[in-house]
């Protein structure tokens, strides 16, 4: 009996330690599945950071290219942003500035079109700089352009001369001086310097090309009166080097309009409605020469107010749209009383029409086309006779496309590139009886670097061919630089 209470006795003291140790293996176990989970947690945010990280250096590699491009657009941004701000600069002051006292004796805008792309045009629309004191109204400006040649001559077949270019000029310094009196009256003029040197002997001459008064009849109507350049073609009054494509300015701007061609005027233009622009010009007359090497050649009528004797009167007339921003359409007439002068016998009138299309995309695609054609006039009984040398009609005309682009990506500036087709007649440059005027072709393939907007750097190609026998067929390159201000 006892023994069997011992026995009992022991198994108890052997059993409670166990059942003591039961409730620490379960703590154990929930750690363990805790940790578990957590561990779960864990993975599960670690690839969802993965996967995160990963679209984040996507989006930093996007972000880089993005950052590039648009460097190079706040490149080509700020070339545009200069060339506004030195547009609408003025000298300040602690006077009070007027704003009816402007000028538009500043470069206009690099994608203006026609009359508008001149400082001088008349026509609406050109920008414009303040002024308040006697000074601030008083403006200075130019443009110059240096040229060189390199031409072959093919057609020394007909007078045995070779007549080849390799030549390099400073074709023309010209300066701007202008003024505005009141809010309605005001002044231009602009001289220029052809060649670096004049006198006897020398080529080159000095020129001033206009000199006028100009008043506000209303607002939209103004009275010009003094010399001008008259408003035919579009050289004639946008001129400036960095205005337009090529070294050389084209030949039918040359010849069959005498670019650049200034008169004595007395003028009135203005807005007939919302785009519709118009010129009106009364203006002394060309003595065109009916014999020698130049005879019937409107460009050598020109006497550029200089003493000029024995003129008859003319009549200009202009219609032009610019209503739509980067395009101007215009058609001219121009009637001249007597053509020869009146010194002569000969009494002979004459008409000049021209109409052309200047037209800039945003995107920088632009088209520039362009005809002329003179009527002259017959005295037979004077002898003067234009159509004995082919001389009666006289005609030309040109069409030039053109793309100018962005050129930040590689240095700074833009590039234009043009190429430009032209058909005129002209003298033939033959002495005596093998005189006349022949039909002549030429291209021009070049192009324009602007680094900045008001200065250009020009190269381009030309082939040159006449349908009859002629004096001089040039083909071969010219390189140019150019600025205004």
């Amino acid at each position: 009996m006892n023994r069997k209470i011992l026995v009992g006795l022991a198994c108890c003291a052997l059993a409670t330690p166990l059942f003591a140790a039961q409730p620490a293996m379960k703590e154990l176990w929930e750690i363990v599945r805790t940790q578990q989970q957590q561990i779960s947690t864990l993975q599960t945010e670690l690839k969802s950071t993965r996967e995160a990280l990963e679209k984040t250096i996507e989006k930093l590699e996007v972000t880089t290219a993005t950052v590039k491009e648009t460097d190079e657009q706040i490149a080509a941004v700020d070339l545009k942003v200069e060339a506004t701000a030195d547009m609408f600069e003025q000298v300040t002051s602690d006077d009070p500035v007027d704003d009816a006292l402007s000028t538009t004796n500043v470069p206009q805008a690099p994608n203006s079109v026609g009359s508008a792309g001149g400082r001088w045009g008349p026509i609406a629309g050109r920008r414009r700089a303040i002024g308040g004191r006697w000074s601030d109204r008083t403006t200075l400006g130019g443009y110059g352009e240096l040229h060189y040649n390199n031409l072959d001559d093919s057609a020394i077949a007909f007078d045995g001369d070779p007549d080849d270019l390799d030549r390099v000029d400073l074709h023309r310094l010209v300066l701007f001086a202008s003024h505005t009196f009141n809010d309605w009256m005001r002044f231009a003029s602009e001289i220029e310097f052809e060649h670096t040197r004049t006198g006897e002997g020398q080529v080159g001459e000095v020129t001033i090309e206009l000199a006028w008064l100009e008043m506000d009849l209303a607002l939209r109507h103004h009275l010009r009166a003094g010399i001008d350049i008259l408003p035919v073609g579009l050289l004639n009054l946008t001129h400036e080097p960095n205005t337009f494509y090529g070294v050389e300015r084209n030949p039918i701007e040359a010849e069959i309009i005498p670019s650049t061609w200034t008169e004595a005027t007395l003028a009135l233009w203005g807005e007939l409605a919302p785009g519709f622009a118009y010129n009106v010009y009364l203006h002394s007359g060309l003595t065109i020469p009916t014999s020698g090497s130049s005879a019937f050649r409107p460009r050598s009528g020109r006497q550029k107010v200089a003493n000029a004797d024995d003129q008859d009167v003319a009549v200009l007339g202009r219609l032009i749209y610019a209503g739509t921003p980067g395009l101007e359409i215009a058609v001219t007439f121009d009637y001249q009383a007597d053509y020869t002068g009146t010194a002569d016998r000969a009494d002979a009138d004459a008409w000049l029409f021209e109409s052309h299309i200047d037209w800039r995309h945003n995107s920088g695609f632009g088209l520039r086309a362009l005809y002329a054609r003179w009527e002259l006039g017959d005295h037979l009984s004077a002898g003067l006779d234009p159509k004995a040398v082919g001389a009666d009609t006289l005609e030309g005309w040109y069409v030039e496309p053109a793309y100018r682009f962005s050129s930040a990506s590689m240095f700074p500036g833009e590039l234009g590139v043009f190429v430009r087709y032209h058909q005129w007649d002209q003298r033939n440059g033959l002495s005596g009886s093998a005189y006349r005027f022949e039909e002549y072709d030429q291209v021009n393939v070049g192009l324009n670097y602007w680094p900045h907007p008001q200065v250009v750097f020009k190269l381009d190609a030309q082939w040159q061919s006449a349908d009859g026998p002629v004096a001089v067929e040039r083909d071969g390159f010219n390189l140019g630089v150019g600025y205004q201000f």
